[in-house]
């Protein structure tokens, strides 16, 4: 059996950082050959098995034929004919086009490795125009690989895409695995900047069209412990309510990040006051249903931080503790009517708050 490594383990490798899972092309097999050897079955729109003792993907060589606009317009052939050259042909950039044999060697006739060394991102071939997800994971690798530059044929291609509705034809699901990657990245500006340089920025998130100083601090936030719905959020604090909610529903981002980047730009003005008093911070609390949900605000709080380095997030966070610490259960069986129940409540919290030192 033929088999070599390629993609991203062999980039990453060539670039001396930490290794990608290792993905295989199987050179001169059938899907019978593959799984009479014990490889099992797993590719459901090409042939991919996975190995019997390692689990790493192995999946035959194979072309592809457009057939209709987007990401999912393809017909893939697999064939025991079809080379490691002709697999390598089909990749998006020259710096994943790259594949090594079992005895270390390279094979790289796309000149991928010389394209590393430039920190260049290339096109391998003008069917980069047939696949609009490639202007997506282009974008996320500049926000990764901060040193590369676009080549200008490329980005020259990638307008020629925009232009022709290509990106149109891109599912939310894909543009939100994508643009979420990317802002997890080293520099998420640097992907918005692609997007914007080729013209898919106002396209596909018109809303962040410019992003203005939201990147700045997206990348400010890049080593730190923010989750992806805070980045999220994050990103979308200068923007209004109105635009966080279109952006949210057109990329159909996790609830968990629609509902922090609402909260957000919601109570920004709230969570800038520089001395909150009691009823200011319960009614904060209120709003932000931190009695049921106090994770939720502990990380509106971590957000906030991050946009207002002057929000005294440890006065309220234990403010938080001790209004949660009441005894809700006691006062209401102190209480005569069920009506005055939420009212003691809130009293009782509103005394923990003032309270706290």
């Amino acid at each position: 059996m033929k088999r070599y490594i390629v993609g991203g383990a062999v980039r990453d490798a060539l670039l001396g950082q930490p290794g990608a899972d290792r993905d295989w092309v199987v050179v001169g097999e059938t899907p019978e050959s593959m799984q009479a050897a014990g490889f099992r079955p797993v590719g459901r729109d090409f042939p991919v098995f996975l190995h019997p003792d390692t689990q790493e993907e192995h999946a035959l060589a194979r072309t592809e034929r457009k057939t209709a606009p987007g990401y999912r317009g393809f017909v893939v052939h697999a064939d025991p004919a079809v080379t490691l050259e002709e697999d390598l042909a089909r990749r998006d950039l020259t710096v994943n086009a790259i594949a090594r044999a079992e005895d270390g060697s390279l094979i790289d006739p796309w000149g991928g490795a010389k394209d590393l060394a430039a920190r260049v991102f290339r096109h391998v071939s003008p069917a980069f125009v047939e696949d609009p997800v490639r202007i997506l994971r282009l974008a996320r690798f500049a926000a990764r690989f901060t040193d590369f530059s676009v080549a200008p044929e490329t980005l020259a291609l990638m307008r020629q895409m925009v232009e022709a509705g290509e990106v149109d034809h891109l599912v939310a699901e894909r543009v939100w695995q994508e643009f979420s990657r990317g802002l997890m990245a080293q520099q998420p500006s640097r992907m918005l900047e692609v997007l914007g340089d080729c013209g898919a920025r106002a396209r596909l998130m018109p809303e962040l069209d410019p992003p203005g100083a939201a990147a700045v601090r997206a990348d400010a936030v890049a080593a730190s412990e923010l989750s992806l719905a805070e980045r999220y959020a994050l990103l979308l604090a200068d923007l209004d309510e109105a635009r966080v909610t279109s952006l949210g529903e057109r990329l159909k981002a996790p609830v968990e990040a629609r509902e922090l980047a609402q909260m957000l730009v919601r109570e920004r003005a709230a969570l800038s006051a520089p001395a909150p008093d009691a009823e200011a911070l319960v009614g904060l609390m209120d709003r932000c249903d931190a009695w049921r949900r106090p994770h939720r605000f502990l990380s509106l709080l971590r957000t906030a931080q991050a946009l207002l380095p002057e929000l005294p997030r440890a006065r309220i966070e234990a403010a938080l503790a001790a209004a949660r610490g009441i005894d809700a259960g006691a006062i209401a069986k102190a209480c005569s009517q069920p009506a005055q129940i939420p009212v003691a409540v809130r009293a009782a919290r509103l005394t923990a708050v003032r309270e706290t030192p």
